[in-house]
């Protein structure tokens, strides 16, 4: 996964300002052989009923409307990030059986006492049996504005 080091701040700001909740927001950028390039990120509310300590869920009208960003600026939805407070960035079982998107990078976040730490990426195997790690390859420009 190519992306900016701003936008890694930003998920990490996310992380904390929502802490001790998880945080959660789509990746948009282009998807290659070579793995996903995220360009921009849509941050969005965690609609989970209940537990947000440990768990999250993206709205239908908040995937949509992220689409809608993405294609206004030529990109793809490409994954997803989430935070997981005071526990390690890897996924969770629960993260394994409600990943939906082969192909896609997972991106997370682990913010202990309210400070963000490692942060991993992952890819769900095309059939959903596993994430594989993925080598996050920073760049230097200046990432573009959040999206709504």
């Amino acid at each position: 996964m190519k992306i900016l080091e701003a936008l890694l701040a930003q998920i990490r700001a996310h992380g904390e300002a929502t802490y001790p909740e998880e945080c959660c927001g789509l990746l948009l950028g282009k998807s290659s052989p070579e793995g996903n390039h995220v360009q921009a990120l849509f941050p969005v509310q965690n609609r989970h009923a209940e537990q947000r300590e440990r768990r999250y869920t993206i709205a239908p009208a908040d995937y949509l409307a992220a689409e809608r960003a993405a294609r206004q600026q030529g990109l793809d939805v490409v994954g997803f990030y989430h935070s997981h407070p005071d526990h390690p960035a890897q996924p969770s079982a629960t993260d394994l059986a409600e990943a939906t998107f082969p192909g896609y990078t997972y991106v997370i976040v682990s913010v202990q006492q309210g400070q963000a730490k490692e942060l991993t990426a992952w890819r769900l195997a095309m059939d959903r049996s596993r994430f594989e790690p993925e080598t996050i390859e920073l760049e230097t420009q200046t990432a573009p504005a959040n999206q709504p």
